[in-house]
């Protein structure tokens, strides 16, 4: 896998460089650029499936970037700065560190490129299709080795937490980003993606009612028919502005009977 490496500080960049190296030796870096106006000559001319990528650059923003060229290859945000997240994940974005870092935080993000290699390559049809809740639970009890994500840690700004299952009431997908949202109304940007949560969620408490959301039971309010044979759910909290909980048409016979076990 080749890489390149935009940070306008020289230190910093060798650093990353080095860390790059220890963490991901399958990694080639193959350029570097310290501004705005080097990455916009050096990314097209260059061979790359990977940036990495400092948000704020001597020249301006590297998101000035993509306004001048294209950019296909996914991106890894490395900044001092918390505001810019959801911004990233719009410009191919597929995570985001915050300096100082860890190797561990590295070490995650490289690894979320191989889980949407895997998401890519398996055909839509079914990348979209989620198993029978009812089904995936039966299985889950002639398998004793089935075990499921109980924890979630979170980064907000420079602080951590670790959010139990229990809290959480829905995850919602935009684009390349999810967000979990807790029952109490918080909201925080995780590095996974709606596929595989489905497969780290038990299906006793959670269920993927469309393309974009997996919902908790226990956030699950008043239910209406909808157009189509599908069914809208009110959630509390309320859902984001502009988005809207429905049960797809191919889900709702599967969400009835997840409903009713």
């Amino acid at each position: 896998m080749k890489a390149i490496v935009i940070e306008d500080e020289k230190l910093a960049a060798e650093e990353l460089c080095n860390r790059i190296r220890e963490v991901a030796p399958q990694i080639e870096i193959v350029a570097k650029a310290a501004s705005v106006a080097e990455a916009v000559h050096i990314i097209p001319r260059t061979a790359h499936d990977l940036i990495f990528m400092d948000i704020n650059l001597g020249d301006g923003s590297s998101f000035d970037i993509f306004s001048q060229i294209d950019i296909s290859a996914p991106v890894i945000f490395i900044t001092a700065y918390d505001e810019y997240a959801l911004k990233a994940f719009k410009h191919q974005g597929v995570g985001y560190i915050l300096k100082p870092f860890e190797n561990e935080e590295l070490i995650q993000a490289i690894a979320k490129l191989d889980l949407l290699k895997s998401d890519n390559n398996t055909p839509s049809s079914k990348r979209e299709d989620i198993p029978n809740p009812v089904e995936t639970a039966a299985n889950s009890t002639n398998n004793h080795t089935t075990s499921y994500q109980n924890r979630f840690l979170v980064y907000y700004g420079q602080r951590m937490r670790s959010i139990t299952t229990a809290e959480i009431a829905f995850f919602v997908a935009d684009g390349k980003y999810v967000m979990l949202w807790t029952h109490d109304g918080n909201s925080y940007l995780i590095d996974q993606t709606i596929t595989s949560l489905t497969s780290r969620l038990s299906p006793d408490l959670f269920y993927r009612i469309n393309r974009k959301f997996i919902v908790s039971y226990q956030a699950i309010g008043e239910m209406v028919r909808y157009s189509n044979n599908r069914i809208k759910i009110s959630l509390k909290p309320t859902v984001p502005e502009g988005e809207d909980a429905i049960v797809s048409a191919d889900r709702v016979q599967g969400f009835r009977a997840w409903l009713n076990k």
